[in-house]
């Protein structure tokens, strides 16, 4: 608890950069761990053993869910998360990451877009509800060793919340602040990019007498729900931004991070988002590659991440070793993309000198440092040939606080619990109509369905929790998660409908 005490003593100090980037204190480096990642196939496979604890300050576990029926924290995945009925205890092998470097913080999130907003919003404007939640939510955190909480409400009066939730969110803010800090917790939250999302969402000079680092999102400018190539986080805005006017000209990093600082947010209380993925697009036209030019179509799925549209910096790297690609770094948003006339493929990203170029902004900003989104998306088994494991976050690293510490043993932390499988034999429960195995199971009387499973066996027996997707998704049983429509095979949709943001 010695390391959370001391981020929190210099996070409430942060008035200014000097406060958080002393010589004893090095920038933030966020990183949030996308659990889902242990079931991707191949090389793309990702579990709590392959993160680096040496190059990130904070570590933030993916996701956590609301319970709507009881406004408690809930597992969303009980196999991967858990060692209940001989689950895999992700939660406890990713808190004893500190048992390799003791400096490391690590934070349990709760929210991300699948979970949707509308649960969220009716928690948020019940007094009694916040009460259930603010109590379950320490306990849950505590009894797994986590230092603090991540609240990723996407978003407050956004994707079928209600205009309160503006005041609502403050006030659960406060009241969770509260109970955290009461023992001994740290609250970060995920914040949006968009000038309408932030106008919507959030009071941000209110938000920020309670907030100990805001995370923000400073990403997904662009994507495949627009209608023409965009780069996925430009550092700065283009001429084309601007002539194109409407929100276009506020799809810049440099706009998000200057309208927080100017909403209220200390700088010192800003941690910078920088992806480790591009969003792609297949050109209508070869022969028009620029910024903004006609592309009505995602890029297809790549192999680990399986999501059209989007790609991992490991498979973007992988892509670029093949023939017909050529590289441009737009001079005025700082940003690189790249395209393949051959098979039409247009994708922007951040590299090695984008990464630089953002932490070199992070620091002349007086930023508390970065983030990330997310691990399991770096080149983790240096494929690509760039000289180590995981370069985009080696270099964030280096780049804000030079060498990476050596690692070193690290004592049993005197309070932190143990939680062990179980050693009794359990009762193996035979295959159901609704529960073929453990975790999550898809809608059996429907293919296509949003409606999925979490399936837990006791004595022999299974108990199933009924769940559903955010509005607009459904559930893929081969991606384990939430998707659009057209990103599932069962669905036979191959293309968004129109208007529709993935």
């Amino acid at each position: 608890m010695r390391s959370v005490l001391l981020a929190l003593a210099a996070l409430a100090a942060a008035s200014s950069a000097a406060s958080i980037h002393g010589n004893s204190q090095p920038y933030i480096a966020t990183c949030y761990y996308g659990s889902w990642a242990v079931y991707r196939p191949g090389a793309g496979k990702f579990d709590v053993e392959d993160i680096d604890p040496y190059i990130c300050t904070h570590h933030i576990y993916t996701f956590a869910g609301l319970d709507e029926a009881t406004s408690t924290m809930k597992s969303l995945d009980p196999y991967n998360d858990l060692y209940d009925n001989y689950g895999k205890g992700a939660f406890t092998r990713f808190t004893n990451l500190k048992l390799k470097n003791p400096d490391l913080i690590t934070i349990l999130a709760i929210g991300g877009w699948n979970e949707g907003s509308k649960k969220y919003s009716e928690m948020a404007a019940d007094a009694a509800k916040r009460a259930t939640f603010i109590a379950s939510a320490v306990a849950f955190v505590q009894k797994y060793n986590f230092d603090g909480m991540d609240l990723d409400w996407e978003y407050p009066a956004e994707r079928g919340g209600e205009p309160i939730d503006k005041d609502d969110y403050v006030q659960l803010i406060k009241e969770l602040k509260t109970g955290l800090a009461e023992a001994g917790l740290i609250l970060s939250c995920s914040v949006g990019p968009g000038k309408d999302t932030i106008d919507d969402s959030y009071h941000l000079q209110q938000m920020a007498e309670y907030v100990d680092i805001f995370n923000v999102m400073a990403y997904d400018y662009h994507g495949s729900w627009d209608p023409v190539t965009g780069h996925v986080a430009p550092l700065y805005l283009s001429p084309l931004d601007i002539a194109k006017g409407g929100l276009y000209q506020y799809y810049s990093v440099n706009f998000t991070v200057n309208y927080y600082i100017d909403g209220g947010v200390p700088r010192g209380k800003i941690a910078m988002g920088i992806p480790l993925y591009g969003h792609g697009f297949t050109l209508d036209h070869a022969d028009q590659h620029g910024l903004y030019a006609p592309a009505n179509q995602p890029q297809p799925a790549c192999p680990y991440t399986r999501q059209s549209g989007v790609c991992g910096f490991n498979e973007i790297c992988e892509l670029l070793k093949g023939s017909g690609w050529t590289s441009v770094r737009d001079p005025d948003q700082k940003a690189i993309y790249s395209y393949n006339t051959g098979n039409r493929i247009w994708v922007g990203y951040d590299d090695l000198e984008a990464v630089k170029l953002k932490t070199d902004y992070i620091k002349a900003m007086g930023l508390a440092g970065s983030m990330v989104w997310s691990i399991e998306t770096d080149d983790f088994h240096d494929s690509c040939g760039l000289g180590t494991p995981n370069p985009l976050q080696t270099a964030i690293w280096s780049n804000l606080n030079g060498d990476i510490p050596h690692p070193s043993p690290a004592p049993t932390p005197s309070h932190a619990p143990t939680v062990h499988p179980p050693t009794e034999p359990q009762p193996t429960a035979a295959p159901s109509h609704v529960c073929k195995h453990s975790g999550l199971n898809p809608d059996p009387d429907k293919t296509c369905s949003p409606i999925f499973f979490e399936c837990l066996a006791v004595g022999g027996q299974w108990e199933a929790t009924q769940e559903q997707c955010a509005t607009g998704t459904v559930f893929d049983e081969a991606a384990n998660t939430c998707v659009w429509p057209w990103e599932s095979a069962g669905c036979g949709q191959t293309t968004p409908a129109p208007g529709l943001e993935a």
